[in-house]
């Protein structure tokens, strides 16, 4: 199956963290799709889609991506598959499941949730800030509404402590 291309990011140029995570969701979907354990696939990704060399977006490729912040969050969510799952699937719609998920969707909610469940860095409000410019990227639909509810739900849960102020 082939990695899912994002439309081009407002202002991608200089934000390697974004780059990051947009290869971490193609990174993610791939695993997922293929049936392929992390290591393979991050290694594919920085030898081969990570970087200028080669083209951007429209050909596979994330020019500008932060490899150590790429790298934690694929082998994060690898490693926390099922307890991240538990978690997202407590904030759906009871008729939802996370497998029921577009597989693209649900890699992007597994990186987000990793991040809030993995640190108080960065705050909540700009990963569902950077989660969110992402998810229009990939999305034309009504899914980026979707992922912003569940991304506020899963902050409001993983990290309340901020949201208590």
């Amino acid at each position: 199956m082939n990695t899912p291309i994002p439309k081009p990011l407002p202002a991608q140029q200089g934000r390697p963290r974004t780059g990051a995570r947009v290869a971490a969701i193609q990174a993610l979907f791939q695993s997922d799709q293929n049936n392929e354990s992390a290591e393979p696939v991050i290694d594919q990704f920085v030898r081969h889609r990570l970087g200028p060399d080669g083209g951007g977006f429209e050909d596979g490729r994330v020019p500008q991506a932060d490899v150590p912040l790429f790298t934690h969050i694929v082998r994060g969510v690898a490693k926390q598959a099922d307890m991240l799952d538990e978690v997202i699937g407590g904030h759906l719609a009871r008729e939802w499941t996370v497998a029921r998920l577009d597989p693209v969707l649900r890699a992007l909610l597994r990186a987000a949730a990793f991040e809030f469940s993995s640190g108080a860095e960065p705050p909540a409000r700009v990963v569902i800030n950077e989660y969110m410019d992402i998810a229009h990227g990939f999305f034309g639909g009504e899914e980026p509404r979707f992922a912003n509810g569940v991304l506020d739900a899963l902050a409001r849960h993983l990290r309340a402590q901020e949201f208590q102020r």
